[in-house]
């Protein structure tokens, strides 16, 4: 699924010099127990998969700097930032420059 879910939005979407676009994950919507959780008691999500890079920023030579992360990486967002993008009607992306983003995990 998560290749589908790249595929589709890096044939649309060519995030430019060092930005990301990202796929936030989920709100929890229910507890273990099932209980309920309100939509306005559910944290924000700061917790991203990547789905396109760019091809990194330029150095003071003028060379390309690949970037760290690549698509399929689970990434760590700021509370605050990011653009909104929306490349499919029922989809929401965020774009981020690579120094924004706080840090890389394994699921």
């Amino acid at each position: 699924m998560l290749a589908e879910l790249a595929g589709a939005a890096a044939k649309k979407f060519f995030p430019m010099m060092d930005r990301v676009l990202v796929k936030k994950f989920e709100a929890m919507t229910k507890t273990k127990g099932g209980i309920v959780i309100p939509e306005k008691a559910t944290a924000k999500v700061l917790k991203a998969t990547v789905v396109a890079v760019g091809q990194g920023s330029r150095n003071q030579q003028g060379e390309f700097v690949p970037l760290t992360v690549k698509v399929g990486d689970n990434v760590l967002l700021p509370e605050y930032g990011g653009t909104k993008v929306e490349i499919d009607e029922n989809t929401e992306y965020h774009l981020y420059r690579e120094s924004e983003i706080l840090a890389k995990f394994e699921s």
